[in-house]
């Protein structure tokens, strides 16, 4: 249970980092497919389901609550390195996602597959170098319907490895309203805010509900993906995740860059992978 917990962690972490996708973390821990499937089978399988979500969501809660403020201040003091730490967790994962086609040829629609979401990947990080115009958060009706949209878009960029749904939340406009938000609403809770809860719970509970909404919703759809055409899906998963370390270094500063930080990012770097493939032990 404290392996999955930490697996929840990485996940949380991962989808509140702009370029970062929870999706690709999920792969590279060697779980991905089996949240996929207990999703899809919540009903049918329960109790199994339950008995994997829920160290998971436990674990993303904590990373989203506590250790996200240690990753932000980690990127704000050591940019370089902390990047360099998420890339070595992502290309951990590599290993295990090409075993899935080794001993399978080799064709054009794999080829094709790869190299389109590679570009859809290193696409979206280019498009989202600077936020669009922030979102307004006051509570109406039509804000609302947009919340629960907002979520629904996503959560179901969360799902999908290689696309960063703080990214996507980001060019919409929405990232740093919708995180401050977030902030808010912790801090009121430690201050028994009631107010200031009611008034956060207008926001973020239509903005839950598109993301739990879009989270089973896309997950159906990938499991019918993987189902019928596997390999192209593994090809298109190790497109996203090639494509992954240009995103982050694209999306995010990288601070002032010496022979010290280099040197300390290339152990950052092995320290990224060799937790990735801890991780993705069985």
């Amino acid at each position: 249970m404290l392996k999955m917990i930490l697996k929840g962690v990485v996940i949380g972490v991962a989808n509140i980092i702009p370029g970062v996708s929870g999706g690709t973390m999920a792969v590279s821990m060697g779980i991905y497919d089996k949240i996929i499937h207990a999703a899809t089978h919540l009903l049918s399988e329960f109790k199994k389901s339950m008995k994997l979500l829920i160290p998971i969501l436990i674990g993303a809660a904590l990373g989203l609550v506590v250790v996200a403020r240690i990753i932000q201040m980690m990127f704000e003091r050591v940019p370089f390195q902390t990047n360099l730490l998420f890339i070595g967790l992502i290309l951990g994962g590599l290993p295990a996602m090409t075993k899935k086609v080794k001993g399978q040829s080799i064709r054009l629609p794999h080829i094709l597959s790869c190299v389109l979401f590679f570009a859809l990947v290193v696409g979206l990080a280019a498009m989202g170098e600077t936020e669009g115009a922030a979102a307004d958060l006051s509570f109406n009706m039509i804000n609302v319907v947009k919340l629960f949209g907002v979520g629904i878009i996503a959560s179901a960029t969360m799902v999908i490895p290689g696309v960063s749904g703080s990214m996507i939340l980001m060019i919409m406009g929405y990232y740093n309203p919708v995180l401050s938000e977030i902030n808010r609403f912790i801090d009121n809770l430690v201050k028994f805010n009631v107010p200031g809860l009611l008034d956060g719970c207008a926001i973020l509970i239509p903005f839950g509900i598109g993301v739990v909404v879009g989270i089973f919703a896309i997950a159906k759809v990938i499991e019918i993906i993987f189902t019928k055409f596997p390999y192209l899906a593994y090809w298109a998963i190790i497109g996203l995740i090639i494509a992954s370390p240009f995103a982050i270094l694209m999306m995010n500063n990288l601070g002032t860059i010496t022979v010290v930080t280099v040197l300390t990012g290339i152990v950052a770097l092995v320290a990224g992978i060799f937790v990735a493939l801890k991780l993705g032990e069985e």
